[in-house]
């Protein structure tokens, strides 16, 4: 694949990632945590945030690899 090619598809992948992520994230939350401490949505809020670094992480290592 193209250098160009997989950048343009990284970048899409990455644009559904956060944002499927993000509703995700919130809905369950939402669905959840209505009557929890303000400590259990600490929580759960820096987890789910920073969860999110792992997969596009990959993506962005892949989108770098040098072309043929």
């Amino acid at each position: 694949m193209p250098p160009r090619l997989r950048k343009l598809v990284g970048t899409v992948l990455i644009i559904v990632l956060v944002v499927v992520y993000a509703l995700v994230a919130t809905t369950v939350a939402s669905a959840t945590l209505g009557q929890s401490p303000w400590w259990i949505h600490l929580i759960y809020f820096l987890f789910t945030g920073l969860f999110w670094i792992l997969p596009a992480m990959l993506i962005i290592k892949w989108m770098e690899k040098p072309g043929r």
